[in-house]
Formats: structure tokens, C-alpha cells, sequence
């Protein structure tokens, strides 16, 4: 009996029913209101509230169309590795600040994790602390910089001779990729998913730690590459994922990063894009709560996981 002071509708179906069977005869049911006349029935008393929802225009699950990784902190631990040619560079050109300070500047580790998860790409960083903590003294200019063109050329000579040397690092051999992060690009490759870097750090040095890194093959493979110089803006600011979608030709809801830090997961969610997480000892205190999933790195991560996340993602919102 329906509920008191509930109307009710009657529907038939047959006595000798599946689960199926019953769904079927349910909705042909519902629509002609008669049974099909070739099967016995007993009557099915639904509240009248109750209805089928038929959609036609529902919107298909998300896909996983590419896998985006940033490159410093997700395809390797790098961090110390840009703060050691900083610190090479400032005593190569005696860049002090303040100008009167007795000994060349010096970043260290502390003062440098926070500086890296607060401010993205190079050039920024020594824009900021700079302009915080006044122009310096060089052997680059006679005199501490006072005009935008010439704190500019100061800030453009110290960048080129930090990547030089970032790269002689690199070169070293000594660095290797982070783990799990070659066997789930093969799987996304293998898979006929795009898969893309976008790194706002410089594009030599980001090209010459893909090649040595993933090797020719898997970096000629990249479906889409981009650095620092192929934007206006750096990370948090979305552009670079924005950039990628569309030379991807895909949606950015379809798209996943992977990302390191909470300025890449800004710029991720930025662009439209889901992010997973997968921390470094710099950043591992930040806040991730917009990651749909936070790892300490892939080594246990299957494309599987990832599709399923993706999913889930959606449905969550």
C-alpha cells in the first residue's frame, strides 16, 4: 500500500521475471500503459511521485585524453639543483645586496623552498627579491641598477649564466629521473594518450634534462612541450596549461596534471584542468586539498588509477 494520502498508478508485469525483465516491461509499461499481451502479470502499485528519468542529452563520463607532467619537482628532484647554480652565479658576478654587504649573496635551503613554492620561473624570483631587498652591486654594471633597462640586463646576464651551469649539472650524470615517472609515460604512449611537459622554467634548460632524462625518444615523442619562454605570464597563473589544451586539441577537463607544488596545482585548476600531486621534501607541508590525489611520487601510480580518479573527479565536482 502507498503511503496515506499518496495517490498510486499500477504497472504490469510478468510473473515470471529477471531483474531484466522486469526493468524492460517496467518502461514499455510506463509509456503505452497496457502490458504486453503475451505474458501473464501481477500488478506492480508505485506512488504516483514515482517516475523513469530518461535522458537523452546526458553528458558522457570524462576521459582521460592526455597526462601533462611540469618537469622540476615531478620528472626530477631539482630544486637544490637550481639553488646551487643561483648561489654560483651571484659569487661569479660578486652580486651583493644591499651593495655593502661584505660577501656575495647566498640563497639557502630554507630561505629557497619557501622562495620557489611562493614565486615561479627565475627571472620573477630575482625580480622580487630584489625589488625587496634592493638592487645589488655586480661586476656586471659599474653601479647598483636604477633604471628598468639596466636592472633588466642585470637580472637576463645572472639568469643565462645560472642555466649554463644548471646544465653543466645536468650533463654531470649524476641526476636521475624520479620514481615511476619513465613507466607511466610508456603507459600513457602505449595507451594512445597525448602526453605533454609544461615546465615554466627556460626552455634550453628544460630540453636538455628531458633529453638526458627520458632520452631522445621519449622527449621527440611529447605530443605538446612547453617552457617559461612560451608564455607571458608564469605559473599560478594558468596560462601554460591554457596553451597546452589548445595546441593539444583537446577540452581541458580532459586533461590531468601532475604537478609538485601548490603554485603548479593553482595554475592546473586555473586552466580548467585536474591535478594530482606528487610532493617533494620542499613542498611537502604545503596545502594540496584541490588535488584529486596527492602521492610522494608515482612509483605505485598506474594509468588505471589515474583514469578512475579522472572519473571520479567529475562526479564529485
Amino acid at each position: 500500500m502507498p503511503p496515506m494520502g499518496m495517490a498510486s498508478t499500477s504497472l504490469l508485469v510478468p510473473t515470471s521475471f529477471t531483474p531484466a525483465a522486469v526493468a524492460a516491461t517496467a518502461r514499455r509499461s510506463f509509456f503505452s500503459h497496457r502490458p504486453p499481451s503475451s505474458l501473464p502479470a501481477v500488478r506492480l502499485r508505485l506512488p504516483r511521485t514515482s517516475s523513469l528519468v530518461v535522458s537523452a542529452s546526458a553528458s558522457p563520463p570524462r576521459s582521460l585524453d592526455a597526462l601533462i607532467f611540469d618537469c622540476d619537482g615531478v620528472i626530477l628532484e631539482s630544486e637544490h639543483l637550481h639553488r646551487q647554480a643561483y648561489n654560483d652565479a651571484f659569487a661569479h658576478f660578486g652580486v651583493r645586496c644591499p651593495p655593502a654587504a661584505d660577501a656575495p649573496l647566498y640563497w639557502d635551503e630554507a630561505f629557497y623552498d619557501d622562495l620557489q613554492n611562493r614565486i615561479g620561473g627565475g627571472k620573477p624570483k630575482m625580480r622580487w627579491y630584489f625589488g625587496e631587498n634592493g638592487w645589488p652591486s655586480s661586476k656586471i654594471l659599474e653601479t647598483a641598477p636604477s633604471s628598468d633597462e639596466d636592472r633588466e640586463k642585470l637580472v637576463d646576464v645572472i639568469q643565462d649564466w645560472k642555466t649554463e651551469r644548471y646544465k653543466a649539472i645536468i650533463k654531470s650524470g649524476t641526476v636521475e629521473p624520479r620514481p615511476g615517472v619513465l613507466r607511466l609515460m610508456d603507459e600513457v604512449k602505449g595507451a594512445g594518450i597525448k602526453l605533454a611537459v609544461c615546465s615554466a622554467a627556460t626552455k634550453s634548460s628544460v630540453v636538455l634534462c628531458l633529453e638526458n632524462l627520458l632520452g631522445l625518444e621519449r622527449f621527440n615523442g611529447l605530443d605538446c612541450f612547453l617552457a617559461g619562454d612560451d608564455v607571458k605570464v608564469k605559473k599560478p597563473d594558468p596560462s601554460i596549461y591554457i596553451t597546452a589544451a589548445k595546441k593539444l586539441g583537446l577540452e581541458s577537463k580532459n586533461c590531468l596534471v601532475v604537478e609538485d607544488s601548490v603554485i603548479g596545482l593553482q595554475a592546473a585548476k586555473g586552466a580548467g584542468m585536474s591535478c594530482i600531486i606528487t610532493y617533494t621534501p620542499s613542498t611537502s607541508n604545503q596545502d594540496f586539498k584541490d588535488a584529486i590525489a596527492t602521492y610522494p611520487d608515482l612509483s605505485n601510480v598506474r594509468l588505471e588509477d589515474l583514469k578512475l580518479l579522472l572519473q571520479e573527479s567529475l562526479v564529485t565536482g
